[in-house]
């Protein structure tokens, strides 16, 4: 019997405490990754406290994974032992639906979640489907490189998806987890980029990761001055805000992108979307070819989170400084500490 050491949650808001299973014998399309370090998301937060109704428990948060191919399964030909990859949101896709035939694994309807009716990386090792699991190129540091695998992915989707181009205007509401990275990729990618804030103190990092303009979101003035203004909007935060205000400020044909998420229902103004053809849509993480093709563009320009670092053992102290709100700007555990 091989046994994975993990910590877990046996109760929706329950501290973690050591938990070891036995996951079976490793199936021909997995792999088993030996994990060195592993993200702390707000959506490992989320499913601890079951704020989505959908957990399993005992759960095993964890879904921002690094670490070196320990083994593979028997069918697995393009990972090799000893190579370092990334795991992120999906562990596992159906292979066979319409979306999964056209390289959208991310929206199968059948994917299977890291770490929901999964256990995830905040373990010695962790498996899953090998077609899930994503190389990381030589020059991103692997004790940071974590995030990427959900916040990072989330933000640089809509710019695939949505086909933005270098000498776009784009706004990103939330400086935070999510927003932070937002910044960077929106500026290497060539476009004009404004940060929605209130906080001096964020005003000043916000210039710093990339941003070339801050907007007072609490000043009626200044954001009455910048109406028509943006083509993409980027919300990454998860509170209700007033978003027919936001409306106002795209461009006609302008989209209101949420990658954060709100659980709050949407209060919109409908004629703010007919009369100027404006758009509101949202997005989850991308598929492992978009992951691939975010890390080669990170490598490149130099992106990379902003994190704390906490040795896995001291797993509760993490999650309480990640409910703070505190943190600057993501948090990494490393395993083995």
């Amino acid at each position: 019997m091989i046994m994975i050491n993990a910590y877990a949650a046996d109760s929706a808001g329950a501290e973690l405490k050591p938990f070891s299973y036995d996951p079976g014998a490793l199936k021909s399309d997995q792999v088993e990754i030996a994990v060195e370090y592993c993200g702390l998301c707000h959506s490992d937060l989320s499913v601890v406290n079951d704020e989505w109704g959908m957990t399993a428990f005992p759960v095993v948060p964890g879904h921002e994974v690094v670490g070196k191919i320990a083994a593979v399964g028997a069918g697995v030909t393009h990972l090799k032992k000893g190579q370092r990859v990334g795991l992120g949101w999906h562990a596992g896709f159906c292979g066979h639906c319409g979306e999964c035939d056209t390289g959208n694994q991310n929206l199968c309807a059948e994917a299977q979640p890291t770490i929901i009716g999964h256990h995830g990386g905040f373990a010695d090792t962790v498996r899953a489907s090998a077609e899930s699991v994503v190389p990381i190129p030589d020059g991103l540091d692997p004790k940071v490189v974590g995030p990427l695998f959900c916040a990072g992915i989330t933000v640089y989707n809509p710019l695939v998806q949505f086909d933005i181009k270098p000498n776009s205007r784009v706004a990103v509401i939330g400086i935070g987890g999510l927003g932070h990275l937002a910044l960077q990729f929106l500026n290497a990618w060539g476009c004009e980029v404004t940060a929605f804030t209130s906080s001096d103190s964020k005003r000043e990092e916000a210039l710093a990761l990339g941003a070339h303009h801050t907007l007072n979101s609490r000043d009626p003035e200044a954001l009455a001055a910048a109406a028509g203004q943006f083509d993409l909007i980027i919300s990454t935060v998860n509170v209700k805000l007033d978003w027919n205000t936001y409306l106002t400020t795209l461009k006609p044909r302008g989209r209101l992108h949420f990658v954060g998420a709100t659980t709050e229902p949407l209060d919109l103004n409908v004629f703010n979307l007919l009369l100027s053809q404006r758009q509101v849509s949202g997005s989850p993480v991308g598929s492992p070819a978009t992951i691939a093709d975010m890390l080669e563009f990170a490598a490149r320009h130099k992106i990379a989170p902003k994190v704390e670092h906490f040795p896995m053992s001291k797993i509760n102290e993490a999650f309480a400084r990640l409910e703070s709100g505190e943190a600057r700007y993501r948090i990494v555990l490393e395993a083995g500490k």
